[in-house]
């Protein structure tokens, strides 16, 4: 398809509530590449078009393993690869936004300044009909990762220039309290890896959104 404008964006996520049952947007992509500003965006404009209580929010965030867990697996010092998530907890989620639409499914959020998951910080209330989820690995083929993919209407994948990305993620790493030395030491043998499975991703999804274009 062209490159989607915001407007065009939104019209297609809205016309998803067409379908019969709760709908599922996952928004992914690479890390910094745009996907929590993309989801912002479409959460104000769809609040608006549907009404507040018809759109809800479910970030695949709040399913870091929390530090204790990471030190535990020896994982901390590569917090934010695909095995550093509770994907089951993750996948349960989303299939219990379908089986269990008449309860209030209560998530787990991440409190950024705390770098941790907070339990119980989303409710997803059963007037909501349209759901937009994001994160890195809504659409990897392996290691239980799979599963998302099947519990989602549509995929979207934003993409970005690798290099302004890169910026993001140091810039992102510096405000919470990483040395810019560190910061970078951390892009490059952390999160680029990351960014090279997601990158595989790409044909998967529905539609490539360039964020830059938007």
């Amino acid at each position: 398809m062209p490159v989607p404008s915001l407007p065009a964006l939104v019209d297609r996520a809205a016309g998803l509530v067409d379908r019969p049952g709760r709908v599922v947007l996952g928004i992914t992509g690479p890390p910094g590449a745009g996907k929590s500003t993309l989801a912002s965006l479409l959460l104000d404009s769809l609040r608006s078009h549907l009404g507040p209580d018809a759109v809800g929010h479910l970030p695949m965030d709040g399913f870091h393993l929390a530090d204790v867990q990471l030190e535990r697996l020896g994982r901390r010092d590569r917090k934010g690869a695909p095995d550093t998530f509770d994907v089951d907890g993750y996948a349960a989620a989303l299939a219990r936004l379908q089986d269990q639409r008449g309860r209030t499914l209560y998530v787990p959020g991440f409190e950024r300044d705390l770098d941790q998951p907070i339990a119980a910080a989303i409710a997803i209330e059963p007037s909501v009909r349209l759901v937009v989820t994001e994160g890195n690995y809504l659409l990897l083929a392996d290691s239980g990762w799979e599963r998302v993919r099947r519990l989602l209407t549509e995929a979207w994948f934003v993409d970005v220039d690798p290099d302004v990305r890169r910026d993001r993620l140091v810039r992102r790493h510096e405000q919470f309290g990483k040395s810019p030395e560190a910061a970078r030491a951390w892009v490059e043998r952390v999160d680029e890896p990351n960014a090279g499975l997601v990158a595989a991703t790409r044909d998967a999804a529905d539609v490539v959104v360039p964020l830059d274009d938007l």
